[in-house]
């Protein structure tokens, strides 16, 4: 009996070390694409090193999600679960495999299982069948939305800069701020510290960082060693040698003191340490009293008149400098937001108005303001040549940019313009009488104004003709076309439009120019309205 006993703990025994893996499942049956949840379970002490397969596919099932690994500790041993996603979109029933599992290099096998996955069912007898919908348009109203989430973070972006850009100017200005002397300086620091009540809100180690900040600056300042670089162990030994070669009458209490402050600090930012209210006060006490003991320590070097002079004068010209910087850098500042305000603006319109509204209406379009204004209708030349105008033509003199021989058969010219060839809008009216009555050319007048534009810079001109009829019923020729401008500044070419009128009556000539830049609506708009309004003086009548 003893023995048939032993022999059922040592098999117990023997299954127990080999049934290291636990195998389940959440369901074994499940429809098409449905998710099967395996999970494996082993238990090992603390030092063993388990390693789960990191496999794309079990069996014929489908690994769709591998799980992070669970752990549990249970007094000395680690209970590790991993779990894996399986899924397949075929119907029937499949065994997912034996999985090999190494724990200290030592394969085991977790069990086998088999599942089903099943269709999913569908009943047309009772499930409503419907026709196809007709594609709905979608609404337009709504089309742009993305534009004004777009320019929404562009504005939320654009003031999260600024309030940044502000923030870190304001900073780097009150760290630039102007001390006289290194103990008028951590003085102050120290008040702003406390003005901060870091450690009242929570942030003990922000507060213990800018605490020995202050003091390792006025160290490295007043002292002249290099207390930010050093260890606190490193400065205190500084610190005793700077203060013998200086002659500075320190006590070791002053010594201790800083020594017990900065260690505490060294706790708080790298130990977490969280010292108690009323420590964080004795050691803001015992920085501020260290920092003036040190103060008073430091011989004073008496300097003559002069170098005292000498220093005083560099000193005020250093501080005019930095208040000159100070004015600069707040002109740059407030500048730079009114770029970004209005930048932002401009983002905003172009992306909802479109960039022509922007163009016409921010920026401003001159044949737009003259289009909108007020217009005048008036009488030029003789014979008379009535015509409505965005502004007033005003005389000018041609007859000098006329050959002589030419001249000499003219007895009367008149000419009237707005502009000139190289301006957004140009419009001149001329009239002119011959000394001799003469059969006039309209076709010759015409090339003769073309040459004119040609010899004020056109080039590169297409002419087309058409008839021309006014609305008193006066015949004339129209020549139109474009040509090309070269500005002589800036050496660019322009692409320019014209409308040309040639009028003939007893003997005389009367002539309309008009050129714009092509394609400006505008202008268009200005030329047809001109053209429109012309009427001319009946000489027969």
């Amino acid at each position: 009996m003893k023995k048939l006993l032993l022999y059922f703990l040592f098999s117990t025994a023997v299954f127990a070390q080999q049934k290291q893996v636990t195998t389940s499942i959440d369901t074994t049956k499940n429809k098409i694409g449905a998710e099967f949840k395996l999970t494996l379970k082993t238990n090992v002490d603390t030092l063993s090193k388990v390693v789960f397969p990191n496999a794309k596919s079990l069996g014929a099932l489908e690994v769709i999600q591998s799980y992070p690994i669970d752990t549990i500790r249970k007094n000395d041993r680690y209970e590790l679960i991993k779990k894996y996603g399986l899924t397949q979109f075929d119907s029937g029933k499949y065994t997912i495999p034996s999985i090999k599992i190494l724990i200290n290099n030592k394969a085991f096998l977790s069990d086998s299982l088999k599942v089903e996955v099943a269709n999913v069912q569908v009943d047309t007898l009772k499930q409503k069948m419907y026709d196809i919908k007709d594609i709905v348009p979608a609404n337009e109203g709504m089309g742009n939305w993305w534009k004004y989430i777009l320019v929404l973070l562009l504005l939320v972006g654009s003031g999260a800069f600024i309030y940044w850009y502000l923030k870190i100017r304001q900073k780097k200005q009150i760290e630039k701020e102007i001390y006289k002397t290194p103990i008028e300086k951590a003085t102050s620091l120290l008040n702003n510290l406390e003005k901060k009540e870091l450690w009242q809100h929570g942030e003990v180690k922000a507060y213990y960082s800018e605490l020995t900040d202050i003091v390792r600056n006025y160290i490295e300042e007043a002292i002249e060693i290099p207390a930010m670089e050093s260890t606190t162990s490193e400065l205190i030994e500084s610190l005793k040698i700077a203060s013998q070669k200086k002659k500075m009458k320190l006590s070791q209490e002053t010594i201790d003191n800083l020594f017990m402050v900065l260690k505490q600090a060294d706790l708080v930012k790298f130990a977490k340490s969280k010292p108690l209210d009323f420590e964080i006060t004795e050691d803001r006490k015992k920085i501020e009293r260290s920092i003036i003991t040190l103060d008073k320590s430091i011989p004073v070097v008496i300097e003559n008149n002069d170098e005292m002079l000498l220093n005083e004068m560099q000193r005020q010209e250093q501080l005019k400098r930095e208040l000159q910087k100070k004015k600069k850098a707040r002109i740059m500042t407030a500048a730079g937001v009114i770029v970004g305000l209005v930048f932002g603006i401009l983002i905003f319109l172009v992306t909802t108005k479109g960039f022509d509204y922007v163009k016409d209406n921010i920026l401003g379009s001159q044949t737009k303001e003259l289009l909108e204004g007020d217009w005048i209708k008036s009488e030029y030349g003789n014979p008379i040549v009535r015509i409505e105008t965005p502004k007033v033509l005003k005389r000018v003199d041609l007859t000098k940019s006329l050959p002589k021989n030419g001249m000499a058969l003219i007895k009367e010219m008149q000419s009237f313009a707005y502009g000139s060839l190289i301006d957004n809008f140009y419009v001149m009216v001329s009239t002119l009488h011959f000394k001799q009555q003469t059969q006039i050319d309209l076709d010759k007048s015409l090339d003769g104004a073309l040459q004119s534009m040609e010899a004020q810079g056109a080039q590169n001109m297409i002419v087309k003709k058409e008839d021309f009829e006014t609305k008193e019923g006066i015949k004339g020729l129209k020549g139109f076309g474009t040509f090309a401008q070269i500005n002589s500044n800036s050496q660019s070419s322009t692409k320019l439009y014209y409308e040309v009128l040639i009028f003939s009556q007893d003997g005389g000539l009367q002539q309309i120019i008009i050129v714009h830049e092509e394609g400006d609506k505008y202008a268009n708009e200005i030329s047809e309205r001109i053209l429109n309004s012309v009427e001319l003086q009946n000489t027969k009548q």
